[in-house]
């Protein structure tokens, strides 16, 4: 009984299970569903789809966790953030142009201006949040709103296609490897933000900041410098995982890259087990989050359900499983365990 009640108190303990009930659902509804076979040399299968199709929802995720840790709200401006760097990612290299088959400027500097866009709204959302001090959600519907109008003036309201093979590869596979592209960027964003959280303060830091500000302050922490970073990093991230998207499909589509994303972002980061009233976060939680997300998109597609519906379906499930993790249904529990060993001990002493 201690051995089940230390497992169910793991903090992964419910993340990881809401991401193993799906994954069965996934293959009670299509059999074939962990099967995973190599054809041409890339990998295939419904898994390998799962993994590769959430790596810009993971990317997001971790930038996201960082935001509502520090300050206690969503940017809800990252989806229209992957939209405006990879618009100017094809600006640069298609120099103005709809459509090439060659780059007109180099490619590193397309990607870093793409990036340094990115990190620029992010720097933007949290000038605003930290430094105005306006409410994290309002602030970032600024550019949730504008971000996209943004994207089509950098191509002039055209779709920028890069038709060369070089820009695919960030999106696809790299020739001789077998495994997608995206997962190894995916791999690399939470590594190296998992070593720059554990090996530095800033982890402790923002975590700080997230479960009181003022208090914070009074230590000698600067908080608004803090929230400021965790905004620019959540834009960097966002600007990676669009010039991802943008590669997927060798073209800047500002209406479509990243739609709605901002939305799966946050329900990862709460899926995850974090608390988005800020403070003590799970990096990895979060990565759970996202794939546990990416899963049940798949399930419903297998299951026929049409995509305009999806929404819906994934609200309701979201719900439940954000239910099941509140800290008023464990206090619940906690309540009537209570009361259910104190009747059976008066029951033994009669």
């Amino acid at each position: 009984m201690e051995k089940v009640k230390k497992i169910t108190g793991y903090r992964l303990f419910l993340p990881l299970s809401c991401l193993l009930i799906v994954l069965l659902i996934n293959l009670i509804t299509t059999p074939t569903f962990f099967k995973i076979s190599i054809t041409n040399g890339v990998l295939y299968g419904y898994i390998i789809d799962v993994i590769n199709r959430a790596s810009e929802l993971v990317v997001l995720a971790v930038g996201m966790t960082l935001v509502v840790s520090a300050s206690a709200g969503t940017d809800i401006s990252v989806g229209a953030v992957m939209a405006v760097a990879a618009s100017v990612c094809t600006r640069i290299l298609a120099a103005g142009e709809v459509s090439v088959n060659e780059y007109a400027n180099p490619y590193i500097l397309a990607v870093l201006g793409g990036l340094a866009v990115a990190v620029v709204c992010g720097c933007f959302n949290g000038f605003l949040v930290a430094k105005l001090k306006i409410q994290p959600m309002v602030a970032t519907l600024i550019l949730f709103t504008a971000g996209r109008g943004i994207s089509q003036l950098v191509t002039n309201g055209q779709i920028t296609y890069i038709r060369v093979d070089s820009y695919k590869l960030l999106g696809n596979n790299i020739p001789g490897i077998p495994i997608p592209t995206p997962i190894f960027v995916a791999v690399i964003v939470v590594a190296l933000t998992y070593v720059l959280l554990k090996k530095t303060a800033l982890g402790m830091y923002i975590q700080a900041v997230g479960i009181n500000e003022r208090a914070s302050r009074l230590v000698g922490l600067k908080s608004t410098k803090i929230i400021w970073l965790a905004y620019a990093f959540c834009g960097l991230c966002a600007g990676i995982a669009g010039l991802v998207a943008s590669s997927r499909i060798y073209s800047a589509d500002a209406n479509n890259i990243g739609l709605n994303m901002e939305l799966d972002a946050i329900a990862a980061v709460a899926l995850g087990g974090n608390s988005l009233g800020g403070g003590k976060f799970s990096l990895l939680g979060s990565v759970i989050g996202a794939y546990t997300i990416q899963a049940l998109t798949t399930t419903l597609y297998a299951m026929s359900v049409p995509s305009d519906q999806i929404p819906v379906y994934k609200a309701i499930v979201v719900i439940l499983i954000v239910a099941v993790q509140s800290e008023e249904l464990r206090k619940l529990k906690k309540r009537m365990m209570a009361k259910h060993t104190s009747k059976t001990v008066e029951g033994g002493a009669a």
